[in-house]
């Protein structure tokens, strides 16, 4: 099944945000907030109350290495000082809980940065190929509003776009 990818280009963000208002109203049907993203130059915290909280995998990404760093740090720290071939001498512990301890909060912390520098990596989609419709004019002042949706809905959309002053409208087709 085919699936279009349109984006349109807008001068004033008052056109946008009334744009994506439609959408939520579902003035195209088979087409929801969800499927919109937003390409702007400067943030708009007012189109968070139109497009709903969307969450990031950022949080999971810290937590998981922060696990993994606590883990891997103790068992690290305690195979370096877990040596079978010295014989324990005086009834000192081979692997000594306090020192441990500390070290493995630093590989916690560790661990759990570099996790979310590359969750936030992973997220912001900065080590992967530009999406064709990128236009390098919404890095310069205008908005970008991007759906992808089925072929039945993209004249409607386009309809959409030009009611509301679309400078330029973008479209490519992914099999």
């Amino acid at each position: 099944m085919k699936r279009y990818y349109v984006m349109g280009l807008f001068s004033n963000f008052e056109e946008a945000f009334s744009t994506i208002s439609e959408i939520r109203q579902h003035a195209i049907p088979g087409v929801s907030v969800d499927d919109v993203t937003l390409k702007s130059p400067i943030e708009h915290p007012e189109i968070e109350e139109i497009l709903g909280d969307r969450g990031s995998p950022v949080p999971k990404f810290s937590l998981f290495g922060a696990i993994f760093g606590a883990i891997f740090g103790f068992l690290f720290l305690a195979s370096a000082q877990a040596n079978f071939l010295t014989q324990p001498q005086g009834g000192k512990a081979i692997i000594t809980l306090p020192s441990n301890i500390v070290l493995s909060y630093e590989m916690l912390i560790l661990f759990g940065v570099l996790s979310t520098v590359i969750g936030f990596m992973v997220n912001a989609r900065l080590m992967t190929k530009r999406h064709p419709l990128y236009s390098e004019k919404v890095s310069l002042d205008q908005i970008g509003v991007m759906l992808e949706l089925d072929e039945k809905n993209v004249d409607s959309l386009k309809e959409l776009f030009k009611k509301h002053k679309v400078l330029e409208i973008r479209e490519e087709v992914s099999l």
